[in-house]
C-alpha cells in the first residue's frame, strides 16, 4: 500500500508536517516523497534494500522517510548522537545499499555509497516531476529497522514490517483519538521507535506532526505550535515541569504519552497535581511501540501501565515473564544480514521484562529481569525498591544496583536525586525503607546524585555505568 499517497488522496490540504519555518500538506508531502522515491531508484536502488541515515530530526529526514515509505526501501535510522566507532560498526553490520548523512557530518565507509539529506532533497527538487511510484503493495514487507535502545548490552536492529506500524497506529488511534486538527510534536528522534511511530499515526488519521529545530529545547517549541498531543520519557516530564510556561501548555492539551522507563511516583504526584492529561504506557521497540496503555489520563497514583491495545496480546509465564505477540511483533532481529525471527513455538517474543497481566488486560510491570539479582537466596528486583524510593517525599529520581557482600552474595545500593529541602537522611532513608520493603531489599548504602549518567543519546539511565562503580 502507498500510505503516502493514501493519506495525500484523504486528506489532501490539510497539514501533515508543521516546521518553524513551513506547513506542509499532504498533497505537498506526497509529492515531495514521489519526487525523492523517483530519484533513490533511479539511483539503482530497488525495494526491499535497506538505506541507513544518521541524522537529528529535520523536516528534510521526515521528508525521506516518507520518500523511502513509498519507494518500498527500507529506513534506517541511526542514533546520531552514538560515538563514531559505534555508529560505523552498526552501519556495516547493516550493509546498507546507500548511507544518507546530516550534511555538515558526512561519514564515510568503503563500499557504501553515501549522499547527505540536504543535496538529495535538492536533487530530487530539481528532477523532471515523477508522476507514478510503483510502491509494493506487500504488507508484510520489511519498512524499518530500528535498534533498541541497549539499556542491556548492545543495540538490536529490530526489523519491522508496514503491518506492525499500521496495526501499531490503529491500536494507539482507538485508545487515544488523534484525528485532523490535532497534533503530535516529534519530541522523540526517528532513530527511537516512539518518534518513528508517530508517523503511521498521523498517515492513518490525517492529523498533523510538527517539529522544531534541530538543537532546540522542547520548553521552547511547545511555544511554537498548537500542540495537542506530545510523548515523553520521565526525564523530559521532570524538565518540563519545572517551568510554569511549559507546564500550563501541558495541561492544555489532549493527551501527554509517558514511556520509556518507570515513572517515580513523586512525577505522578505533580502531574496529578497539575491536572496534566497523562497517559501511562508499557511499550517495547519490538512491538512497535507501544503496548499497554491506560485507557485514558490517569487521575490517581497507580503502578499498572493500563489495558493490553487492540492487536496485541500479552501473557507472563509463571516465573513472572512478560510474553507479547501480535500483529505488532516484529519480523526479527537482522543477524549477519538476515532476519531471524525471536518468537518461540507459539509465536510468543519473551521480553524478559518481569509483571503480572489481570484477566481483564491490566499490565503491571515490576522491572527487568536483566536487572534481577540474588540476596541471600532471594529475587530481589531494583525496580521495587526504587519505587519505593521515589514515593518519598524529597526523591525524585533512583537507581538501584547490586554491591559485592560476604555474607548475602549482594545486597542493594541506591544512588539517589533529591529534590527540594526535604531529602531525608541516610538514618531516616534507612528506617522509612526498611518499613517499606523489608530489611533484606532495604539499600546498605545511599549515594545522592545530580544529574545521571545515561546511554549515548538516549534519556535512560546507565544502569552499568553505577553497577561498575561497585565492582
Amino acid at each position: 500500500m502507498d500510505l503516502v499517497g493514501k493519506a495525500a488522496a484523504l486528506f489532501g490540504s490539510l497539514p501533515a508536517l508543521m516546521t518553524p519555518e513551513e506547513t506542509i500538506t499532504y498533497e505537498e508531502c506526497d509529492r515531495k516523497a514521489r519526487n525523492i522515491a523517483s530519484l533513490l531508484l533511479k539511483k539503482g536502488l530497488k525495494p526491499g534494500d535497506i538505506v541507513a541515515v544518521v541524522s537529528p530530526n529535520t523536516p528534510e529526514m521526515a521528508l525521506l522517510l516518507f520518500g523511502l515509505l513509498k519507494a518500498g526501501l527500507i529506513a534506517a535510522p541511526l542514533n546520531c548522537r552514538f560515538p563514531r566507532k559505534l555508529t560505523a560498526g552498526t552501519i556495516e553490520a547493516l550493509r546498507p545499499k546507500l548511507l544518507i548523512t546530516e550534511s555538515d557530518k558526512p561519514i564515510s565507509l568503503p563500499g557504501i555509497g553515501t549522499q547527505s539529506i540536504r543535496s538529495l532533497i535538492e536533487e530530487s527538487g530539481t528532477c523532471p516531476v515523477c508522476d507514478t511510484v510503483e510502491t509494493p503493495e506487500n504488507p508484510d514487507r520489511s519498512v524499518t529497522i530500528i535498534h533498541t535502545s541497549a539499556s542491556t548490552g548492545s543495540p538490536k536492529a529490530a526489523v519491522h514490517s508496514f503491518t506492525n506500524h499500521w496495526y501499531n497506529a490503529l491500536g494507539s488511534n482507538d485508545n487515544i483519538p488523534f484525528s485532523p486538527g490535532d497534533c503530535w510534536l516529534l519530541s522523540l528522534p526517528f532513530y527511537h521507535i516512539g518518534g518513528y511511530a508517530v508517523i503511521f499515526r498521523a498517515l492513518v488519521s490525517g492529523a498533523s506532526m510538527a517539529m522544531g529545530n534541530p538543537g532546540g529545547n522542547i520548553s521552547e517549541t511547545l511555544k511554537l505550535f498548537p500542540i495537542t498531543h506530545l510523548s515523553l520519557v520521565p526525564t523530559q516530564l521532570y524538565r518540563l515541569l519545572d517551568d510554569p510556561e511549559s507546564e500550563a501548555l501541558l495541561r492544555g492539551m489532549k493527551a501527554i504519552l509517558l514511556g520509556g522507563s518507570h515513572a517515580p511516583e513523586s512525577l505522578l504526584e505533580k502531574a496529578l497535581r497539575l491536572r496534566i492529561p497523562l497517559y501511562l504506557s508499557y511499550g517495547s521497540t519490538e512491538m512497535g511501540s507501544q503496548i499497554a496503555t491506560t485507557q485514558g489520563p490517569v487521575n490517581d497514583l497507580r503502578r499498572d501501565s493500563g489495558h493490553v491495545l487492540p492487536f496485541r496480546d500479552v501473557s507472563a509465564t509463571q516465573e513472572g515473564e512478560l510474553l507479547v505477540r501480535g500483529e505488532c511483533l516484529f519480523s526479527g532481529y537482522l543477524l549477519g544480514g538476515v532476519v531471524r525471527p525471536q518468537t518461540d513455538a507459539e509465536g510468543w517474543f519473551h521480553t524478559a521484562d518481569i509483571g503480572q497481566v489481570s484477566d481483564d488486560g491490566l499490565v503491571t510491570v515490576f522491572g527487568r529481569k536483566d536487572n534481577m539479582f540474588i540476596s541471600g537466596g532471594e529475587n530481589i528486583h531494583p525496580e521495587e525498591i526504587e519505587k519505593a524510593l521515589t514515593g518519598i517525599r524529597g526523591i525524585s529520581e533512583a537507581v538501584v544496583v547490586p554491591v559485592p557482600d560476604e555474607e548475602y552474595g549482594h545486597r542493594p545500593a541506591a544512588f539517589i536525586k533529591p529534590f527540594g529541602n526535604e531529602a531525608p537522611d541516610d538514618g531516616t532513608l534507612d528506617r522509612l525503607m526498611k518499613a517499606l520493603v523489608g530489611t533484606l531489599k532495604a539499600p546498605v548504602r545511599y549515594v545522592r546524585v545530580e544529574a545521571w549518567e545515561v546511554l549515548p543519546g538516549s534519556q535512560k539511565t546507565d544502569r552499568d555505568f553505577y553497577r561498575g562503580l561497585f565492582l
